[in-house]
């Protein structure tokens, strides 16, 4: 049940230790590779492994039935960000901050120190112009756990069945919870808890918080471990506002085959703004990396990552995952660690 996953880590920017205010198509197991002109290593997360991207010139997966493994991390050490959790309405406790702040002191100025106020991210850099994809697209909805506004845009494609449908979307990963350190599980049924990247609250309000598949589904943490699919309901809400529902494959198919996307596929999602990709879809993917099974934050603007609503056995969920170079398609059988702390993404219910 070993994923492989090929990196050679570039040093993450960011200013750690600062705190944000409160808050296609292939079968088989997946995993990665991430290249570099001068070594790779591999990394423990699956049963088969994805050509370094970078160093091949088509990506299909390959079988390795062996392979030398050897853990990297691209984790620093740094002091841990508190979590600025704000009063919540709902029986779980949330905490991050709001991306389309409406506070009078936002503005899109870069912390140059931790003693610097810190300015929330102004998410509108990540999402696709109009020019692109039409005026007047985005929307923006406010979750009313913690005040946090969200982008939304609607898109319409063709799903699994290639029928024409449309969907409504968040253009922006989900960040609500408390924050727990990356070497801790989130196992408070009590409240949401998410990761942030490093341990930094200002990568949560950038990038989105990094969830666990039994966090995201709001079910019990034991089914990080064991199957819990006779809980699994229809449009599964998991950690999504009201009104939201988890992203599923089928709406990611969905975006992937969307008007006006069919010249750039895969890069058509993903966001121009650090993950070189022409968002023609909207739908503005970033790179926001992962929490490890090892417990370490791999992969920021290299990778995005997220689970699906569903599991393929006890200790394993379905996931997608798009890298800053890859531009083929995601499989529906792609699969890792429930553990695994990873983005997620809410489609408005109709």
């Amino acid at each position: 049940m070993v994923l492989l996953l090929t990196i050679a880590l570039a040093a993450c920017g960011g200013d750690s230790g600062t705190s944000a205010p409160s808050d296609e198509d292939s079968s088989s197991s997946w995993s990665d590779a991430i290249g570099s002109s001068s070594s790779s290593s591999v990394v423990s997360i699956g049963s088969s492994s994805l050509q370094n991207d970078k160093q091949k010139s088509s990506s299909s997966v390959k079988k390795e039935s062996s392979s030398s493994v050897k853990t990297v991390s691209s984790s620093s050490s740094v002091i841990p960000a508190s979590s600025g959790n704000l009063p919540s309405s709902s029986s779980k406790k949330d905490g991050g901050s709001s991306s389309a702040m409406t506070s009078s002191s936002s503005s899109n100025k870069k912390v140059e120190s931790s003693s610097s106020e810190y300015v929330p991210f102004d998410h509108s850099h990540a999402l696709a112009a109009d020019w692109r994809i039409g005026e007047n697209r985005y929307k923006t909805f406010v979750d009313p756990r913690n005040g946090r506004s969200y982008y939304y845009i609607t898109i319409t494609g063709r799903d699994t069945n290639l029928t024409t449908t449309t969907i409504t979307v968040m253009a922006e990963n989900l960040n609500v919870g408390k924050m727990v350190l990356g070497e801790d599980d989130q196992n408070d049924d009590g409240a949401i808890e998410r990761y942030c990247y490093n341990n930094d609250t200002t990568y949560c309000d950038e990038f989105g918080g990094l969830y666990q598949w039994a966090e995201m589904m709001q079910l019990p943490s034991r089914c990080n471990t064991e199957s819990c699919s006779e809980l699994i309901l229809p449009n599964h809400q998991g950690i999504c506002p009201d009104g939201w529902r988890l992203f599923t494959y089928n709406d990611y198919r969905i975006v992937r085959f969307s008007e006006g996307n069919e010249e750039h596929g895969v890069a058509g999602l993903r966001s121009g703004y650090r993950f070189n990709g022409y968002n023609t879809t909207g739908f503005s993917l970033v790179g926001a990396g992962y929490r490890s099974e090892e417990k370490k934050f791999e992969n920021l603007n290299e990778y995005a990552f997220w689970f699906f609503p569903t599991e393929k056995a006890s200790e394993k969920a379905y996931v997608g995952l798009i890298s800053i170079t890859n531009d083929d398609g995601i499989s529906e059988s792609d699969w890792s660690i429930k553990q695994e702390g990873l983005s997620v993404r809410c489609v408005k219910l109709e």
